[in-house]
C-alpha cells in the first residue's frame, strides 16, 4: 500500500506525517505521536475511552483511520485544557469525585464539552444522551452527571 501524507492540527500544534492507507487514528495518536488520554478499550466504537474532538465533534479514533484526520483540527484531553468548557468540567468532576479509576475520564469529559460548547443549557437528558456512549464501570453515572449538570449551571 502507499503511504499518504496528512496534515492536520493536534491540540493547536501542525502535524505533519505519513501513514498508510489502513493505519487506524487511535494507533497514530498513541504510538506515533505520544498522545496517551485516548484509551485502547474495545477496539469496537462502544466504550467512549478513544474519544477525540475532531473539528468540534466527538469521534472514536478507534474506529476512525488515520487519513480521515488530513486537514483536521484535533484536540484529545491534553489539548482540551484551552476550550471553555474544559477546565470547569474538570475542576467539578475532581470536586464530585465522578471519576474513580479515570479510564473512561478522557472521553467523558470530552464528550461534555462537545454538548456544553453546542447547549450550554443541557438537561438532564440532554447530558445521559450525550454520554451514552462513554462506559463507566466505577461509578454508576449518578456523580458524573451531576458534575456535567452543575457545570452547565455555573455552580
Amino acid at each position: 500500500m502507499k503511504a499518504h501524507r496528512i496534515n492536520f492540527t493536534l491540540n493547536g500544534e501542525k502535524v505533519s506525517l505519513e501513514v498508510e492507507p489502513n493505519d487506524v487514528l487511535l494507533d497514530t495518536l498513541r504510538g506515533r505521536l505520544g498522545i496517551k488520554s485516548p484509551k485502547v478499550g474495545c477496539d469496537r466504537g462502544d466504550c467512549g475511552t478513544c474519544t477525540v474532538l475532531m473539528n468540534g465533534r466527538t469521534v472514536r479514533s478507534c474506529l476512525a483511520l488515520a487519513v480521515e484526520a488530513d486537514g483536521a483540527d484535533l484536540v484529545t484531553l491534553e489539548g482540551a485544557g484551552t476550550r471553555k468548557w474544559t477546565k470547569r468540567l474538570q475542576a467539578k468532576f475532581h470536586e464530585k469525585n465522578a471519576f474513580q479509576c479515570g479510564f473512561c475520564a478522557p472521553g467523558v469529559i470530552l464528550s461534555a464539552t462537545e454538548l456544553l460548547e453546542k447547549n450550554p443549557k443541557a438537561s438532564q437528558h440532554d447530558i445521559k444522551e450525550a454520554i451514552a456512549g462513554n462506559l463507566c464501570r466505577c461509578t454508576g453515572y449518578e456523580p458524573i452527571v451531576e458534575a456535567i449538570a452543575e457545570t452547565a449551571k455555573g455552580k
